[in-house]
């Protein structure tokens, strides 16, 4: 006759997703700084940029663009590399070592005396800044599968909240010293780096851990094959690369159409962008959880992507800027379709893959980084050009809307089936991680480690 196995008093099961909130916190908070890091430096790299060559606004510009693709191709080589090391020895270690290169780059970037050393610094962050795709695999250690889309949701607000914040920030700070934003940022990494060292847990237990660094794929086009592992799985990763490559309609071109078709100086544009910022908080925090709880993945996300197309085609299209206005809480929308495609893809690997996964995504947005700005420049610059047959200051974003189309019907097709079931995997709450924990939380708040590693 079996032994009656040992049972877990109602209390405590429900007590088991303390350690996961807790968790999910941490790793808010970890992503909310780096992005208030990042944010304070954009109103002033390129005035440093100008004072370094000691050219013209629009030399600046273009060695500013020259920087950003440098970032781009050095971060498309080594984020397959941080997700096999994540996979390998843990999310923790990696999201510090990150987080060490962010302090050494804006640190860098506040002493450089010559244009080379901004170099320097640029490639040490495209090589170490793992932070955000590593965040996204931590997603996917702590939450169970029905809850994925609402917790990328909240990594969304963090993402909100630093750029209302960040650039606010940076441009008051440097008015008082142009590199002064560059001494908080790397302050801002170094703080999070001792957050991460003293409070952050590791997510990802040893028993979960791939068995040996892979090198063989730990490198742009190994990374991508794992997206061609399954139907659904390379058609998520053909709609990301899409939503990816649309980003840059805005990033780009912005400051320059405001300026061309509505005469928006840099107050209304910051205005205008802490706007943008906002409401992409408020939505990825209030309404993406709920959302896709009650209507599933597949209508939320389809439903965003359409919202990013009409934002599109209505700030393309407007001839007046309270009309432009108008497509920012769409465009806020938009952000509704990132978290269920972060789910569905996670879904179709394995937890000891996660990283590799995060790594093949952050590989595509820096590939869509190094041709998408200058692809919306040029179509802006010749939509402006006396020689166009056709004036359309709007068209840089009339054809993200088209591409943001072509995302729509590939998400269809990939998820028409509805959504494929996930591969088997162990619980989604690890228990290394609720140890983990546990040692920064009251002891009659969580269940003892002991009690829930010994349940079958």
């Amino acid at each position: 006759m079996r032994a009656s196995r040992p049972s877990i008093p109602c209390n405590a099961l429900t007590a088991l997703h303390a350690p996961r909130r807790a968790a999910l916190a941490f790793i808010f908070v970890t992503v909310l700084l780096d992005m208030l890091a990042f944010g304070i430096i954009i109103p002033v790299l390129p005035h440093l940029v100008e004072q370094l060559i000691g050219g013209g606004t629009a030399s600046a510009a273009w060695w500013v663009g020259v920087l950003s693709t440098v970032f781009a191709i050095t971060q498309f080589v080594f984020s397959p590399i941080q997700g096999a090391l994540s996979d390998r020895y843990g999310r923790r270690p990696v999201i510090l070592i990150s987080n060490v290169g962010l302090a050494i780059d804006f640190f860098v970037l506040a002493l450089a005396p010559t244009l080379w050393l901004l170099f320097v610094g640029r490639t040490v962050m495209g090589m170490t800044a793992a932070s955000f795709s590593t965040a996204n695999a931590y997603i996917a250690d702590i939450a169970p599968k029905e809850q994925r889309a609402g917790a990328y949701g909240l990594l969304g607000a963090a993402f909100g909240v630093g750029f209302v914040l960040g650039p606010g920030l940076g441009g008051w700070l440097g008015a008082m010293h142009l590199r002064l934003p560059f001494y908080v940022a790397g302050s801002l990494a170094l703080c999070n780096f001792l957050y991460g060292l003293f409070v952050l847990p590791e997510s990802l237990p040893p028993e979960r851990r791939s068995v040996r660094l892979e090198l063989h794929t730990a490198h742009p086009i190994g990374a991508l094959k794992l997206l061609c592992r399954t139907p659904q799985l390379l058609g998520m990763g053909v709609a990301s690369f899409l939503v990816f490559l649309t980003h840059y309609a805005l990033q780009i071109t912005f400051v320059l159409y405001a300026d061309y078709r509505y005469h928006w100086g840099p107050q209304s544009v910051g205005l205008v962008l802490m706007l943008v910022g906002a409401c992409d908080g408020l939505v990825q925090a209030l309404l993406t959880r709920r959302l896709t709880a009650r209507f599933g993945e597949r209508p939320v996300l389809l439903f965003g992507m359409l919202c990013g197309i009409a934002s599109f085609t209505l700030m393309g299209l407007a001839t007046e800027g309270g009309v432009f206005v108008l497509g920012i809480p769409l465009m806020a929308l938009w952000g509704l379709s990132n978290p269920p495609i972060q789910s569905i893809m996670t879904g179709q690997v394995k937890p000891s893959e996660q990283g590799r996964l995060q790594g093949a995504n952050t590989s595509l947005g820096s590939f869509a980084g190094i041709f998408g700005p200058y692809l919306f420049a040029q179509v802006f610059a010749w939509s402006i050009a006396p020689a166009s047959r056709v004036p359309m200051p709007g068209a840089a974003f009339l054809l993200a809307a088209g591409l943001l189309a072509c995302a729509l019907l590939v998400a269809m097709r990939a998820t028409r089936h509805g959504q494929l079931e996930p591969l088997p995997a162990v619980p989604a709450d690890p228990s290394h991680a609720a140890h983990a924990v546990a040692l920064h939380t009251a002891a009659n708040e969580t269940p003892s480690h002991e009690t829930t590693e010994r349940h079958p």
